[in-house]
């Protein structure tokens, strides 16, 4: 018999409930037991509705009410001396990690984020050293089998693995000089030898260990490693299914398949092709293989007939008994149901699966697979082979000028008339912005009565004029703000825009659009990614009314904002059909156009944001050459259509930029911002290493935390930065923009940044 399995489940409730509750806590309006309550509600739902789909390994210990790898470090005592010094509860510790807190004499900043390998949620980075004193502070993992035994409900705890924790972590500042925490493995083990002991105990046969590294190169010099770290839990353990998944395992397959597990997990919806060689590897083994053939990262409805070939040929390799069904990853990348859907219509319904229906459909091919003679079964299949055929149909037709437009482009379309040194010259007699210049990513707080004001507008409650004056009053509160706080150049705070990818997909031809498919970004920042379902054009100007409004009201220079195509892209769920280059040629074609609309209407600083342009490089290095070619391109046709005078912008954030530095001076962007005050500023180490010839603003503070930075610190960074980077060329911004903050943090954060600002002027003159 086939099995089926899913690797995790979202955890922030069919309703957002995680998010409300967690807010809720943090604003002192439920105590830390109301929270536990609201997540064991979430758990359960997850639970038995993977139970009624008819999932065999049903996953447990995923859940998180922050980030699954800030449990780990929360649970291990992976915890910097900086939180528990503050005296705060064991939760107000956790969640000071994740956000950072400044409260009842408490000032700590929230640990590094970065980007989980290549998807848009963000995990909070584990910090180890020599004096990292290992305990396992609670077991997380047998606490939620028990959890789910108490409601009937038999689960496969999942846990991240010892070499993925330790990799995917950093030196802190303690930790001596050339020190890397993989030396800590063994000083590790011990802890994960008691976790898996006592999950042994408790009852549970199978436990899930993540191994996500092992997709990655850097895995490769981590045989003995692994080898020795498995051999010590194998022996304690319940039967281990080791999971890979983002990528394929190439040749760290040579050693993955003699390790003493159980099972395997590999991603063949990413790399179907990984498969012959992982039977050709295992099959002399006992390992059973699980087959991640529904996919966890797309929102497509899976080809059953695809599918069940590759599970057909595992089966005559390994036998049915040695073959599970599985999700490709975790399903936290997917929205939780289909159902909630009420807009859609039936045929775009028909095209899509979410993470309860992906649960169905690893049931369901576990069935055929088994040779169910169910009459449901055997309905599913028919149902499923019909609505393939259907968006097959659909995909076949085309914009015959899009996709023309796209041939046409020339290298010439790539490049700006002149080199940055003009540009430069140009910008600064136009722009007339002084040394050091002041400016912001481009958003600003989304108050509440902004988000009511959208509401009603969507319910018919406002007409389009009404909202239409309400947006006009918000950009001006923001431009006289930014006036009197002395910023050099503005922004319009993007008060009509409910998303940076959103706001854009929702006025270009080829999208379409949830209503309740929320997606994890990080902690309780949820996301709602449009679905790209066709050739993406523009109709017309997006920002230009807006935009043009802003700059009527000031003298000083307006930023116009836009979103980069590669971004948009990777935050939208992308078509399957069609090649990203593709799709995003057509996006920065889209964007191209705008860009000139608005130099046109007389704004000459112009940000085109690429935050996700190294969250999608791939995870093989072989395959680096081709994405970077094609998005830097992207990049490049959405932006060179402008004069010299006009000066383009681009913003990053929470990405490690040294492998790819030739690549960002590549975009010959005017000015780059990027994070750098949470990551300790170690993103400068590439402007020594490289030098950079254009503009560039790393961010002086962390806008993902509440906490207001002081003066000081800001002048701390600034002298920091003025050694990598000269002072004509630096700019002085926040890490990000500013949307999920309240106006009393922010305004007191750019004042800051503008008295340091002219604190530099003077002492840097």
């Amino acid at each position: 018999m086939v099995f089926s399995s899913v690797l995790g489940f979202p955890r922030i409730g069919a309703n957002r409930e995680v998010k409300k509750a967690v807010e809720a806590y943090w604003a002192g309006k439920i105590t830390a037991d109301e929270l536990k309550k609201a997540a064991s509600e979430t758990k359960k739902y997850n639970w038995s509705n993977l139970k009624a789909k008819n999932v065999d390994f049903i996953p447990s210990g995923d859940f998180t009410l922050y980030d699954h790898v800030l449990d780990h470090s929360a649970a291990f005592n992976v915890i910097p001396e900086r939180y528990t010094k503050s005296k705060l509860s064991d939760l107000d510790i956790y969640f000071a990690m994740g956000r950072g807190r400044q409260a009842d004499g408490v000032d700590v900043p929230a640990s590094e984020m970065k980007k989980w390998f290549d998807s848009n949620y963000h995990y909070v980075v584990p910090e180890f050293s020599e004096k990292t004193k290992f305990e396992l502070k609670f077991n997380k993992a047998v606490e939620e089998f028990k959890e789910a035994k108490a409601e009937g409900i038999n689960t496969r705890p999942v846990i991240l693995g010892p070499i993925s924790f330790l990799v995917l972590g950093k030196a802190d500042k303690e930790a001596s000089s050339g020190f890397e925490p993989i030396n800590r493995l063994n000083d590790l083990l011990p802890v994960y030898v008691q976790l898996l002991k006592e999950l042994k105990d408790a009852g549970a046969e199978w436990v899930q260990i993540d191994e996500p590294i092992l997709v990655m190169d850097s895995a490769a010099g981590l045989a003995k490693q692994y080898a020795s770290a498995y051999s010590q839990l194998a022996a304690v353990s319940p039967k281990i299914v080791l999971a890979t998944y983002y990528g394929r395992l190439d040749s760290n397959l040579d050693f993955v398949a003699k390790l003493p597990v159980a099972g395997l997990h590999i991603d063949l919806d990413r790399e179907p092709k990984q498969l012959e060689p992982t039977l050709a590897a295992i099959k002399s083994t006992n390992i059973v293989l699980s087959l991640g053939v529904v996919s966890g990262r797309n929102v497509w409805k899976n080809d059953f007939l695809a599918s069940i070939k590759l599970g057909q040929k595992a089966i005559e390799e390994l036998g049915q008994q040695r073959v599970i069904v599985a999700t490709s990853s975790s399903l936290l990348h997917i929205p939780v149901t289909l159902a909630s859907e009420k807009k859609l219509t039936a045929e775009q319904k028909d095209w899509f699966s979410f993470a309860l229906e992906k649960a169905e459909e690893v049931a369901i091919l576990a069935a055929v697979l088994s040779g169910s003679q169910d009459a449901n079964v055997a309905a599913a299949l028919e149902a499923n082979k019909k609505s393939i055929d259907a968006r097959r149909k659909f995909e076949s037709t085309s914009d015959d000028a899009v996709r023309k437009r796209v041939a046409a482009t020339t290298d010439a379309d790539l490049h700006r008339k002149n080199l940055f040194p003009k540009r430069w010259e140009a910008q600064k007699s136009h722009l007339d912005l002084p040394k050091f210049p002041t400016t912001t990513i481009g958003s600003f707080p989304q108050t509440k009565e902004i988000r009511a004001a959208r509401l009603k507008l969507g319910k018919g409650e406002l007409t389009q004029q009404e909202y239409d004056d309400f947006i006009k009053k918000e950009i001006e509160l923001v431009v006289r703000f930014q006036e009197k706080v002395g910023l050099d150049l503005l922004v319009h705070g993007e008060p009509e825009r409910n998303d940076m990818v959103q706001y854009f997909g929702e006025q270009l031809n080829g999208f379409v659009f949830t209503q309740n498919a929320w997606v994890q970004s990080y902690g309780s920042r949820y996301v709602r990614p449009p679905i790209i379902v066709s050739d993406v054009s523009r109709p017309g100007p997006m920002t230009v009314k807006w935009t043009s409004y802003a700059q009527s009201l000031t003298k000083k220079p307006m930023k116009g904002m836009l979103t980069g195509p590669v971004t948009i892209l990777n935050w939208s769920f992308p078509r399957a059909d069609i090649s990203k280059e593709m799709q995003s040629k057509q996006l920065a074609l889209a964007l191209r156009d705008e860009v000139i609309d608005l130099e046109k209407a007389g704004i000459h600083a112009i940000q085109v944001d690429e935050p996700a342009i190294r969250e999608g490089l791939p995870l093989r290095r072989v395959d680096w050459d081709a994405y970077l070619t094609w998005a830097v391109d992207s990049f490049k046709l959405a932006t060179a259509g402008v004069k010299d005078e006009t000066q383009t912008h681009s913003h990053f954030c929470y990405s490690d930029f040294n492998d790819i530095f030739p690549s960002i001076q590549r975009l010959d962007a005017d000015v780059i911002s990027i994070e750098a005050s949470k990551s300790d500023m170690k993103l400068l180490k590439a402007f020594n290493e490289f030098g950079y010839s254009n503009e560039i603003g790393p961010g002086v503070y962390d806008i993902h935390s509440p906490r207001v930075p002081s003066e000081q610190e800001i002048k701390d960074r600034i002298a920091e930065m003025i050694k990598p980077i000269p002072g004509h060329l630096l700019f002085i911004n926040p890490d990000c923009g500013l949307k999920t903050r309240g106006w009393k943090e922010t305004e007191a954060a750019l004042a800051n940044v503008v008295a340091a600002a002219r604190w530099a002027r003077q002492t840097y003159a």
